[in-house]
C-alpha cells in the first residue's frame, strides 16, 4: 500500500531539497552504478548508488554527494539511502519486500513520461520532486516504458512505533553485497556498488 507522505515531518525538507539532490545524481559518471544483485527481477536494467547502508553512511559515496549526504541527515531512522537507476524499457517483476521495520521513499529526480510504480492493486507515476512512500512488504512492481532512464533517491526509515531494526530475513546475495561493501569501505576503497538494504526488499 502507498502511505501518505503528510504523515512525516521530514518530507517537506527532502522535497525543498530535490533540485540540489537532483544534480548530484546527474553529476555521478555513467559507470559509478552497478546493477542491483537480484538480476532476476529486472535483467540489467536496474543500477543504483548507495549512500547509507544498515544505518551508517558509506563515506566515499557521501563525499561526493555533499548535499544529499546533509540532506538525509534528517530523516529520522535511516537506515539505508541510495540512487536508483531504472533504464528505458525496463520492468521489475513483481515481488515482495522482507521487512516489516521499514517504509520505503522514492524522492522523485528524473521521471521520462510512461514510468509507474504498483504497490498491492494501486499505480501511480513518480512526479519530480514529490516524495511516494510505500509498504514494500505488500507486492510491487515498476515500469520505465520510455526511452529515458528514470531516475530516484531510494531510502528506508523505520516505521512509526519501531525504535530498531527487527529481525528480518536478508536474501543470501543481498548479504553478500553487504559484506563486500563494508569491507571495501574498512579498506577506504571506492563504494562496492549498490548498498544492501538489510531492512527490506530494493524496489527501484
Amino acid at each position: 500500500m502507498f502511505v501518505d507522505p503528510g504523515q512525516f515531518d521530514f518530507v517537506a525538507a527532502l522535497e525543498a531539497q530535490w533540485e540540489a539532490v537532483r544534480s548530484e545524481y546527474l553529476a555521478l559518471p555513467h559507470d559509478a552504478f552497478d546493477p542491483w544483485v537480484q538480476r532476476r527481477m529486472h535483467g540489467a536494467g536496474w543500477t543504483v548508488f548507495g549512500l547509507y547502508a544498515i544505518g551508517q553512511p558509506i563515506p566515499a559515496a557521501c563525499a561526493v554527494c555533499p548535499q544529499t549526504s546533509r540532506t538525509l541527515q534528517q530523516v529520522p531512522g535511516l537506515s539505508m539511502a541510495g540512487f536508483s537507476r531504472l533504464a528505458p524499457r525496463t520492468h521489475v517483476k513483481p515481488h515482495v519486500g522482507w521487512a516489516a521495520s521499514v517504509y520505503r521513499l522514492h524522492l522523485a529526480l528524473v521521471v521520462p513520461p510512461d514510468c509507474r510504480l504498483r504497490v498491492a492493486a494501486e499505480t501511480r507515476s513518480w512526479q519530480e520532486g514529490r516524495c511516494l512512500i510505500f509498504d514494500d512488504t505488500a507486492e510491487h512492481e515498476a515500469w520505465n516504458d520510455s526511452a529515458l532512464p528514470r531516475g530516484v533517491l531510494l531510502l528506508d526509515f523505520l516505521r512509526p512505533g519501531f525504535s530498531g531494526s527487527v529481525a528480518d530475513h536478508v536474501p543470501e546475495e543481498v548479504q553478500q553485497y553487504a559484506a563486500r561493501l563494508f569491507s571495501a569501505k574498512a579498506g577506504g576503497a571506492e563504494p562496492a556498488g549498490p548498498m544492501p538494504p538489510v531492512s527490506g526488499d530494493a524496489e527501484p
